[in-house]
């Protein structure tokens, strides 16, 4: 039988891949590769494999990862209830827990023809900028609807109206790479129905987002943010048509703008913040940094409705549960990767760099050893991400900015744990709305920044797709 590097030169020459190419050739695995998350990896491959902390989480410290797990997982129930942890849900709600959008610390998706409610995916609202906004754009980003704000809520406590209902339609997008084969894509178009206040603003913007996975959050916190920014440095540098951005967001705490690095643009800077705008937004829930609750003036019965603040005005996600739920967000671990020496993943990768795809899903980074939480410190971690604003063209546009990011602007998603999606949350659609149904569609969107890319798929024959396919489930 012949031998792995034999094996594997013969299968680079199938795929077209010669020793004059450009592009790097791996001939085998580097050191430390299957460990995305470093120290923190943890080997995992069913649907629990995004669900387990940081390998290197010492037992002591694990109490407060399943204290924080419980107020992720568990239902929040509508106030006054003897249940006072965990009261005060809505009035105008998307989802009763964290777990409902993020099924088993994975991805959402977008709701099925019959689904009653949308829940693993939310309607971002704006209305375009104008100066006599300008302290809102700079504190939020942008300037929300005015009577349904910047969120649209589907679900609502008794007595109170839900804001309306969501549904998606598609349309077939059809694509033919060279060799005749033939992907037919599906083109997502929004409807927003039954509206229960009133008309939207005329120029309203939407923004369909599902839920993405909780894995490695808190060690794209600690990547150093001079990384990041040297990123879009060398990037401007190249002039080869990849010009990743940063975002420039506003932190509550600090009461200044600062890098974006978490949300589908960027429009977080940390995670603590992060979950705060989830608490208040998708579920209605009440912290000390957003002591309110997400209604607007038009919705005075949603004003008027009980809420589950304690004594002394205390929030309805009290600082210490806030502090748990962080705790857990910052260390559920990445799952190790698999078959990373494989000839045809090995093969796959090659055709991954040779395509460009590295420049804005920036493989390897080591973590700062001022991270949060010492166990995500010094980490070499491969996320696959460089965390900047990219233009993806026309096709992905929601011709909605935020903050900096422009309307056919995204953050670079993370890739890794991407190939256990199906495992994790018994699907593939993929990309900020779920519109791709697999990772070759999800990879066929790509437009703008990367078309180039996009059209050297298309010229790829079935071995060489589905060597790319291996090396992208292999993450």
């Amino acid at each position: 039988m012949p031998s792995l590097p034999l094996r594997l030169s013969a299968l680079l020459l199938a795929l077209g891949l010669s020793a004059c190419d450009d592009a790097p050739k791996f001939t085998q695995a580097e050191p430390g590769e299957a460990r995305s998350g470093g120290g923190t990896t943890v080997r995992k491959t069913d649907q629990n494999a995004f669900s387990l902390p940081s390998a290197n989480l010492p037992p002591s410290r694990r109490v407060d990862f399943s204290v924080g797990n419980s107020f992720f997982r568990n239902p929040w129930v509508i106030a006054p209830s003897t249940t006072t942890a965990r009261d005060g849900l809505g009035p105008l709600f998307n989802t009763n827990a964290c777990q409902g959008c993020h099924i088993k610390d994975g991805r959402g998706h977008p709701p099925a023809p019959d689904a009653r409610n949308a829940v693993s995916m939310l309607i971002r609202l704006s209305i375009p900028d104008t100066p006599a906004y300008a302290k809102v754009i700079e504190q939020q980003g942008v300037v929300p609807e005015p009577v349904y704000g910047g969120q649209f809520q589907d679900m609502a406590v008794p007595g109170v109206t839900p804001e309306g209902k969501v549904r998606v339609d598609y349309s077939p997008v059809r694509v033919r790479f060279k060799d005749g084969t033939e992907v037919e894509l599906r083109k997502p178009s929004l409807n927003i129905t039954q509206l229960n206040y009133g008309p939207m603003h005329p120029d309203t913007r939407f923004s369909a987002r599902v839920a993405p996975p909780m894995i490695g959050l808190g060690l794209l916190e600690a990547i150093p943010e001079e990384a990041i920014l040297a990123n879009a440095h060398a990037q401007a540098k190249a002039k080869n048509g990849i010009a990743g951005r940063p975002n420039r967001v506003w932190d509550d705490v600090q009461q200044k703008t600062v890098l974006g690095r978490f949300g589908w643009k960027a429009g977080q800077p940390n995670l603590n913040q992060q979950n705060v705008h989830a608490f208040s937004g998708d579920m209605g829930l009440t912290t000390h940094l957003r002591p309110f609750d997400d209604c607007t003036d038009a919705q005075t019965a949603c004003k008027q409705a009980p809420n589950g603040n304690g004594p002394d005005a205390e929030p309805e996600v009290s600082d210490n549960i806030l502090r748990l739920v962080l705790f857990y967000t910052r260390n559920l671990a990445v799952p190790a990767r698999r078959d990373v020496g494989t000839p045809q993943v090995l093969a796959g990768k090659t055709l991954f760099y040779q395509t460009g795809c590295q420049s804005c899903h920036t493989p390897k980074y080591t973590t700062a050893a001022d991270a949060a939480e010492p166990e995500l410190a010094n980490q070499v971690i491969r996320p696959y991400s460089d965390l900047l604003l990219h233009d993806m063209g026309d096709g992905l546009a929601d011709n909605r900015t935020e903050f900096q990011a422009g309307g056919r602007d995204w953050r670079t998603p993370p890739l890794w744990g991407i190939g256990l999606t199906q495992a994790v949350s018994g699907h593939t659609q993929l990309l900020h709305d779920g519109r791709a149904r697999n990772l070759l569609e999800a990879v066929l969107w790509h437009g703008g920044e990367a078309k180039a890319a996009q059209q050297q798929v298309l010229s790829f024959n079935a071995e060489q797709r589905a060597a790319l396919l291996a090396f992208l489930n292999s993450l």
